[in-house]
């Protein structure tokens, strides 16, 4: 399918299956639609003959036919994206690609046709574009959030549009999101977070200089990176030298059998990532109850911290 090039700008198809130049350049996007509404359509029979042709021996003059006979399909299914703000000639080229997918992966003898397997091709390849290039950052990545997204506007318009929530706010009342959360199967938290989403918008953290050559000021200005401010530096540095070579000198002011309860109870993890030795298996070894050996515990834990107090 390398061969095959089917831009809005320029309809081209490219060697060896289009020796008669079907279209020539074309210069606008009006053109190239029109263009593409007078291709001929394909009968079942000659679409399965061309499917046949490229499964079997990569016919590229058979996926050229098939390309071609569908281009309106394309164009067809751009328009109803076009809400997002974004170019038509943009979006029709990755329905194209879509489509072109679509062709290559077509198996007539699956009992459809390619129209209807193709609409799944192309509308995937166009949303794959609006979440790339609606905003810089990426507003749905679940599958949820995804669902949301290509349903809020339409389902948000079909509600102004009805008479009784004509008297509503812009903003989805309680009983429409619970209607939407119920109809697209998500999480009505889901559609409150998707529509905050929509309705902001992307800031700079950098503005670029005005016409008048003044700075712009934006969220740089007064976003700082405290990790290398001095007294944050200093801080980290003291709780680095507490959880070292403070506790190692806490130990050392407690006796034997202190020191070494207060390390398994607290400091020993083992390789499966479990703590250390509990007060039953404590009190075991040293043969008293593992209420003593709580209270050699809680007196070693006052100790050290009164160690470290002096430490610090």
């Amino acid at each position: 399918m390398t061969s095959l090039s089917v831009s809005p700008g320029t309809l081209a198809v490219s060697q060896p299956w289009a020796g008669s130049s079907l279209l020539p350049p074309l210069g606008n996007l009006d053109a190239y639609i029109s263009a593409v509404n007078r291709m001929p359509l394909l009968t079942l029979e000659e679409e399965q003959d061309c499917a046949r042709r490229l499964r079997a021996n990569n016919d590229l003059e058979a996926a050229g036919r098939l390309v071609l006979s569908h281009l309106r399909l394309v164009v067809s299914v751009s328009r109803k994206y076009l809400g997002y703000g974004l170019p038509h000639a943009d979006l029709i080229q990755e329905g194209n690609i879509g489509l072109m997918k679509a062709v290559k992966r077509f198996d007539p003898d699956q009992g459809v046709r390619l129209v209807s397997y193709a609409l799944h091709w192309i509308k995937a390849e166009i949303h794959e574009y609006i979440l790339r290039n609606w905003r810089m950052v990426k507003m749905a990545t679940t599958k949820a959030q995804r669902k949301l997204f290509f349903n809020l506007r339409s389902m948000k318009q079909g509600f102004k549009d009805d008479a009784e929530a004509a008297t509503h706010r812009d903003s989805l009342s309680e009983d429409q999101i619970d209607e939407m959360a119920r109809s697209l199967e998500v999480k009505r938290e889901d559609v409150i977070e998707m529509e905050q989403r929509m309705a902001g918008g992307d800031v700079l953290l950098d503005p670029s200089p005005g016409d008048d050559g003044e700075e712009a000021y934006g969220p740089i200005a007064y976003l700082a990176d405290t990790r290398h401010e001095p007294t944050a530096l200093i801080e980290s540095h003291q709780r680095d030298l507490m959880a070292s070579d403070g506790i190692a000198a806490a130990l050392q002011t407690l006796d034997e059998r202190s020191r070494r309860i207060v390390q398994e109870r607290w400091l020993k993890v083992n390789d499966d990532g479990s703590g250390g030795m509990t007060l039953h298996e404590l009190a075991s070894q040293y043969q008293v109850s593992a209420e003593r050996i709580r209270q050699i515990e809680g007196a070693a834990l006052k100790k050290m911290r009164q160690a470290l107090a002096a430490y610090a």
